[in-house]
């Protein structure tokens, strides 16, 4: 892979449990490690943050600020083709966040998404398969929006009208004569909804083109795994679903149907894995599903993307772990663990190792705290 974008540096300033800490990455791989609750995913977190505008694991940004402060700053410098860019970000508890492009305000967040794209891999990722619809609904709209703005675009008014369609159903339940404008929310669900379903039908299909050769591989050519989208509606269906639901909704006060109700079945061979797979297979499914993303990441964007890897190591065996160390050697990699048997067992190439205690973090091999 030719030119790519990495993470030269992130500073933190009260931001969770570090008051102020300056971090330089390598462009290969980055080791933190140190017990549990010391505070190396907050890293990872941040870098995410930094990255999307979101926090990996749906935290809202008051959650993410230093206890007692009022506000935290992540600073985050990249560099590509020999070129630097500074991204600042301000977290305010009580309003939304601040976000400059090399001392330039952005008007609005989704104008940083794609400068530096990455991919977050954490156990509660293994779960992915058998964990309810909204996990997976999550995964594709967390990829889908660092890839393309008019998904990011679209999900955002949907979501919205949603909310504003639920709480006219909760409004006519005092007043019956508000029925008459339900009919303008159901033409922006369908129109905005439409646009959903269209690009998560093609995003499925991307994926299915990349992850059927990784699951052969990682299965040891025993199985080939084929994603489904089961959208809620149709679109040609949608209006139609809509009209015929409008008592039940009424009665429920929720809009019952849209792709906000959307799921993804794993299917190998004819068994749904997601109900009937072991629970071997659902992981080797959620990992070669992580290791599509990121082919499927550089086939779009023409770039790596960065990968960030929580504690994921120690929840493999050690053929997946492998296969997992074996597949990033070009990529800029920010990984989080207990101790570093996994790397060593592995002749592992490690470019940085940081240890993190409490909040500090010591470069091992540079010897100097940060």
């Amino acid at each position: 892979m030719g030119i790519r974008m990495i993470i030269k540096s992130i500073e933190l300033a009260d931001y969770r449990n570090y008051d102020s800490l300056k971090l330089p990455f390598d462009k290969g791989t980055n080791i933190l490690y140190g017990d549990n609750a010391q505070g190396k995913t907050n890293i990872l977190e941040a870098i995410f943050v930094a990255a999307t505008t979101k926090s990996h694991k749906g935290s809202k940004d008051r959650e993410m600020i230093r206890f007692e402060k009022e506000e935290a700053h992540i600073r985050t410098y990249l560099e590509k083709e020999g070129v630097e860019t500074r991204v600042d970000m301000h977290l305010r508890g009580s309003k939304s966040k601040g976000i400059a492009l090399d001392g330039q305000k952005l008007k609005k967040a989704a104008d940083l998404l794609g400068l530096c794209n990455v991919v977050f891999f954490s156990p509660e990722d293994l779960g992915i398969i058998k964990n309810g619809p909204s996990e997976r609904r999550r995964f594709v709209d967390m990829e889908l929006c660092q890839l393309d703005n008019f998904y990011l675009y679209n999900l955002n008014h949907y979501n919205k009208i949603v909310n504003q369609r639920n709480k006219l159903l909760k409004d006519m339940y005092m007043n019956p004569d508000l029925k008459e404008t339900l009919g303008i929310w159901d033409m922006q669900l369908v129109s905005f909804g439409s646009k959903i379903i269209e690009r998560r039908k093609l995003f499925v299909e991307q994926l299915n083109e990349i992850i059927y050769e990784i699951h052969k591989k990682l299965s040891g050519d025993k199985e080939e795994l084929r994603i489904l989208y089961e959208p809620d509606v149709e679109i040609e269906e949608f209006e139609k679903k809509l009209r015929y639901n409008q008592d039940r909704d009424m009665k429920s006060k929720m809009t019952s149907v849209g792709p906000h109700r959307d799921d993804f079945s794993f299917m190998v061979g004819k068994i749904d894995i997601r109900k009937f797979g072991s629970q071997g297979q659902q992981r080797t499914a959620a990992l070669s599903l992580k290791l599509s993303e990121i082919e499927l990441v550089k086939k779009i964007t023409k770039d790596t993307p960065v990968l960030l890897l929580d504690d994921v190591l120690s929840e493999l065996d050690s053929s997946r772990q492998n296969y997992l160390l074996n597949s990033i050697g070009d990529i800029q990699t920010i990984i989080t663990c207990t101790g570093l048997e996994e790397f060593v067992n592995n002749r592992f190439e490690i470019n940085r190792v940081f240890k993190v205690s409490e909040g500090t973090i010591t470069c091992m091999n540079e010897g100097n705290d940060l």
